[in-house]
């Protein structure tokens, strides 16, 4: 497993559709994932650590598995299916380990929100990894700077 690190979410033009993206702790490799727009306004908001009056639901998943003491370890990317991500929640209760399947982008939510590693299967990032070269590195810190702009009313629709 390679662990990553979420380097934030965007609005890929001209389609208007968001997208995560996640690059090596210890590489060159991103990996970018197409998410809905509910789950990249959470993500966003999480980034940003906007407070709702009320709990989103991925605040609301986090605060449900603390109450029942169970806690998020970390979330793996584990494949990639006919242009579809799959990834898991990895966590653990007082009696064993246990692991759900979840859409990639839940996963990520809650995972910002609990502050726990996000990794990926070397498969994963063989099949939909990028890598960035040095002539582009100015174009990553353009990004980074527009996620340091952007605001979570950029993803409504």
């Amino acid at each position: 497993m390679i662990e990553l690190e979420l380097v934030g979410v965007r609005v890929e033009l001209p389609h208007n559709q968001p997208i995560v993206l996640l690059k090596e702790t210890t590489g060159t490799r991103f990996l970018p994932i197409w998410i809905g727009p509910v789950e990249a306004t959470s993500i966003a908001f999480a980034l940003q650590g906007v407070v709702t009056q009320r709990p989103m639901t991925h605040d609301l998943l986090r605060d449900l598995l603390e109450a029942l003491d169970i806690g998020v370890e970390r979330i793996v990317v584990t494949e990639l299916h006919e242009g579809t991500f799959y990834a898991e929640i990895h966590m653990a209760s007082a009696e064993e380990p246990v692991v759900v399947s979840s859409r990639p982008s839940d996963a990520i939510a809650l995972a910002v929100r609990a502050s726990v590693p996000i990794y990926a299967h070397e498969g994963v990032l063989e099949e939909a990894g990028i890598e960035i070269e040095d002539d582009e590195e100015e174009e990553v810190e353009r990004f980074k700077e527009f996620l340091d702009e952007v605001t979570p009313e950029d993803f409504d629709q």
